[in-house]
């Protein structure tokens, strides 16, 4: 990977359950920082076509050729729209890659998706399909899980998109976006 690779960020922006649909913005960074553009897309509030959207948003995109990598802000938009990051591998053709900054608590998941939905199984197995590993950076840990590449292009493209803390920054950037779309201004943790 180069020091000028491109990444893209997604992440959705704040919502309420009572919601049809969220935002969902994906920045495309080339390292480490310089922010080349922005797309949005829409998906259902626990719905089921965050997989679709963001396809169609990446493929339609002047910038999919030109991708390294697609980093997510965990695996679902929504709530509990879960993205099945192996269809969209598949379907944009780039490595995707699932970042967090906590170990996601699938016993506590599992348990949400029971309560609010017939087909949790389904969800729930869509969330367990790849390992969740943990990768140490300089400030901190953040949790991964991948398609398309391996652990150390993954290690590569964070060294080469995290400015400050842990957070990539296209996923930083993206999440300042979609609360602003939302909030009028981004606040909190990003």
């Amino acid at each position: 990977m180069k020091a000028k690779s491109r990444f893209l960020g997604i992440d959705d922006a704040p919502f309420h359950f009572s919601d049809e649909s969220v935002p969902v913005v994906g920045v495309v960074i080339q390292a480490p920082s310089y922010i080349e553009g922005v797309l949005t897309t829409i998906a259902e509030v626990d719905g089921h076509d965050a997989t679709d959207r963001i396809a169609s948003m990446v493929a339609g995109s002047r910038y999919r050729a030109g991708l390294a990598m697609i980093l997510i802000d965990g695996t679902a938009v929504g709530g509990f729209n879960v993205i099945d990051v192996d269809s969209l591998h598949e379907k944009v053709g780039r490595p995707v890659v699932t970042v967090t900054r906590r170990k996601p608590d699938l016993a506590a998941i599992e348990t949400a998706l029971r309560r609010r939905f017939d087909d949790w199984a389904d969800r729930l197995r869509l969330m367990r399909r790849h390992r969740v590993e943990s990768v140490r950076l300089g400030q901190g840990s953040v949790w991964i899980s991948y398609v398309g590449t391996d652990r150390e292009a993954v290690r590569e493209a964070l060294r080469l998109t995290i400015v400050r803390g842990v957070l990539p920054e296209p996923l930083r950037i993206a999440h300042l976006i979609a609360a602003g779309i939302v909030r009028g201004e981004s606040r909190g943790r990003a």
